[in-house]
């Protein structure tokens, strides 16, 4: 359990780290190695649930390989009970398979256990 203002701050540094671009500094350096990160839906490898940061940097990869990103921004933290918060994403980008430019946003909800991000999970309209 945290406090609201361990979430903030913990909230705070992720929106920090994603609007400076620095995903894998904030999986590295706040992401326990046994997270797990959890889509709306399958990826394309048919998984919906990566299970331990290697897994999750893998799905990052994954996503930065098959897209150009023009922009992201994070807004946030939003604090919610004694464990988690949500952060909202905007995201420009554009499917290098397909090249169909997309604008998206979802909601993440991160869960936190002694500090460090244990569980992520992505909402965002399915079309």
């Amino acid at each position: 359990m945290a406090t609201p203002q361990e979430l903030m701050q913990i909230g705070s540094q992720l929106v920090e780290f994603c609007n400076n671009g620095q995903w894998r500094e904030a999986q590295q350096q706040m992401y326990s190695a046994e997270a797990i990160s959890a889509e709306a839906v399958p990826m394309p490898d048919g998984e919906r649930i990566s299970n331990g940061l290697e897994a999750i940097v893998a799905k990052g990869d994954w996503w930065e390989g098959a897209h150009e990103v023009h922009s992201t921004t994070a807004e946030g933290p939003f604090v919610h009970g004694e464990d988690r918060f949500n952060v909202i994403f905007d995201m420009d980008v554009t499917n290098k398979e397909s090249g169909e430019r997309t604008q998206m946003r979802e909601v993440a909800t991160y869960v936190v256990n002694d500090g460090k991000i244990v569980r992520e999970e992505f909402a965002y309209p399915i079309g």
